[in-house]
C-alpha cells in the first residue's frame, strides 16, 4: 500500500494505492463472509463457492462487500501510518475497484488538530485576594435566623416595607395581551428579596392591605424567556394582606438548637473560616483558570466544527441526566426556559468550544512535555471516584471497563497533570 497525503489545516485528503492482490483478497474474504452468513441449499454452511454466491446475491454484492471490506482495512491502516486522528465521517472522493487491477482510493477527512503552542511556562497571571468582613458574616447569621422567622398579619394601616411579606394577586400584559405564567393568586412575595422582575417590588412599598397598584416593568434583556425579554409589562396587582417577618432572638440557645455551633461566638468565627476556605478556593480555581486560558490563547490551531458539535452532543446529554437527577425532564425543561433544542444546543456552543479548545492543547502539552500517566495515578483517581460515589473501587474500575471509557480517564488525567505543569510553572 502507498499512501500520499495533503493537509490544509484541519482537512487531509488521503490517496491510497494498493496491489491487485489487494483486491483479489478483499473478494475472497467477501465470498466466505457472505456465505457465512447465507442459507443456501444444498451447500453447507459457509462452504457454497463463489459462482453460486453470485448467481444468489448477484456480482454486484458481491464486488460492494469486498470494496468495503478494502476499503475499511486500507483506510484504517493510511490513519495509523500519517498518524491522523479523524473527527467526523470520511468522504470517498473517487476510486478504482475491479479485479485484476490495481485498487486506488482518494478519501477526504477532518482530522484532529494539532496545536501550535506558544508560551505556557512561566505565565503571569494576578491573583485576587478575597478577605471577607464581618458585614458578609452577619449577613451569613441573619440567613440562620430568617430559617426561625416566623409571620405575623401586619396591624391594620401596615404600610408595606422591604422585608414584609405581601400576599398578592396579580395579572401581567404585554402589549395588552395576557402571557404564559404572568398570572398569580394568594401569592407570597418577599418584598425586597428581588425575586420578582427588577422594579416589581420596589413598586409595592408603601402600599398596605387591599391597595390595588398597577406595577409598571420592562423585563431584562438577557430573561430566560426569549419571547418577554426586553418587552414592557403591566401587572394589576391586588394586595390581599400584608404579614411581617418576626425574627427570633439570636442567643446561644438557639443557635446550639439550629447550627453545629454551641454559641453565637462561635457560629461567627465557624462561618468566617468557612466562608474564608471558600473565597481562596474560588480565587485559587479562579487564578488556576486565568493561567490555562493564557495557554490555549498563545497556541495557534483552529477547531472543526464537528469537533465542537460533538461536544455539544455530549454536553446535552450530561444536561439530560442532570435533569433526570432531579426529577426532571427536557420538555419540563424547555418549557421553563422558553428554549427549543435549537435554542438549548446555541446556548452550550461558547462552554463547547472552550472545553474544546482547551483539551486539544493540555493535550499538546502533554505530548510535548512526554507526560505519563502511572498506575498510581489510575488508582488514585479510581479512588477519588469510589469516593464521592459511596462504591467500592473494585466495582468503580469493572464499570469504567464495561463502558469502555478507560481511555478517556486515562485522557483526563494526563490533561489535569498538564495543566498543574502550567500552573506550578507560573511566575
Amino acid at each position: 500500500m502507498n499512501v500520499s497525503l495533503e493537509r490544509v489545516e484541519n482537512e487531509a485528503t488521503l490517496t491510497i494505492t494498493a496491489p491487485a492482490a489487494v483486491v483479489a483478497d478483499g473478494f475472497r474474504k467477501a465470498v466466505a463472509r457472505i456465505a457465512d452468513n447465507a442459507k443456501i441449499p444444498g451447500f453447507r454452511k459457509g462452504k457454497a463457492p463463489r459462482n453460486i454466491i453470485e448467481m444468489r446475491f448477484g456480482k454486484a454484492a458481491v464486488k460492494q462487500e469486498a470494496f468495503e471490506l478494502v476499503i475499511n482495512k486500507l483506510y484504517g491502516e493510511a490513519l495509523e501510518q500519517e498518524k491522523l486522528t479523524p473527527v467526523d465521517e470520511p468522504k470517498l472522493e473517487s476510486s478504482v475497484f475491479e479485479e485484476g487491477q490495481d485498487c486506488s482510493l482518494v478519501i477526504k477527512v477532518t482530522v484532529r488538530p494539532e496545536p501550535v503552542l506558544g508560551q505556557y511556562k512561566g505565565l503571569h497571571a494576578d491573583k485576587e485576594e478575597i478577605v471577607i468582613t464581618d458585614e458578609q458574616v452577619e449577613a451569613q447569621v441573619e440567613e440562620l435566623r430568617n430559617r426561625g422567622a416566623k409571620m405575623e398579619v401586619a396591624e391594620e394601616g401596615h404600610v408595606i416595607a422591604k422585608g414584609d411579606f405581601a400576599i398578592i394577586d396579580f395579572a401581567g400584559t404585554v402589549d395588552g395581551e395576557a402571557f404564559s405564567g404572568g398570572e398569580g393568586k394568594g401569592y407570597p412575595l418577599e418584598v425586597g428579596s428581588d425575586s420578582f422582575i427588577p422594579g416589581f417590588e420596589d413598586q409595592l412599598v408603601g402600599r398596605s392591605k387591599g391597595d390595588a397598584v398597577d406595577v409598571d416593568v420592562t423585563f431584562p434583556e438577557d430573561y430566560h424567556v426569549k419571547e418577554l425579554a426586553g418587552k414592557r409589562a403591566v401587572f394589576k396587582v391586588n394586595v390581599q394582606d400584608v404579614k411581617k417577618k418576626i425574627l427570633p432572638e439570636l442567643t446561644d440557645e438557639y443557635v446550639a438548637a439550629n447550627s453545629p455551633a454551641k454559641t453565637v461566638e462561635e457560629l461567627r468565627s465557624t462561618y468566617k473560616e468557612r466562608m474564608q476556605k471558600a473565597a481562596d478556593a474560588q480565587t485559587k480555581a479562579a487564578y488556576e483558570r486565568e493561567l490555562i486560558d493564557m495557554a490555549v490563547k498563545n497556541a495557534t490551531f483552529t477547531v472543526p466544527p464537528a469537533m465542537i458539535e460533538q461536544r455539544i452532543d455530549q454536553m446535552v446529554d450530561e444536561l439530560r441526566l442532570s435533569l433526570e437527577s432531579r426529577k426532571m425532564t427536557m420538555e419540563m425543561y424547555k418549557q421553563y426556559t422558553g428554549m427549543d433544542d435549537a435554542a438549548i444546543r446555541e446556548n452550550q456552543r461558547p462552554g463547547a468550544e472552550e472545553n474544546v479548545k482547551t483539551d486539544l492543547v493540555l493535550d499538546a502539552i502533554a505530548e510535548a512535555e512526554k507526560i505519563q500517566v502511572a498506575m498510581a495515578d489510575v488508582d488514585a483517581e479510581i479512588g477519588a471516584i469510589s469516593g464521592q460515589h459511596g462504591a467500592d473501587p473494585e466495582e468503580v474500575k469493572k464499570i469504567i471497563r464495561d463502558n469502555g471509557t478507560f481511555g478517556l480517564l486515562l485522557a483526563n488525567i494526563r490533561r489535569r497533570k498538564a495543566a498543574r505543569l502550567v500552573i506550578d510553572s507560573a511566575e
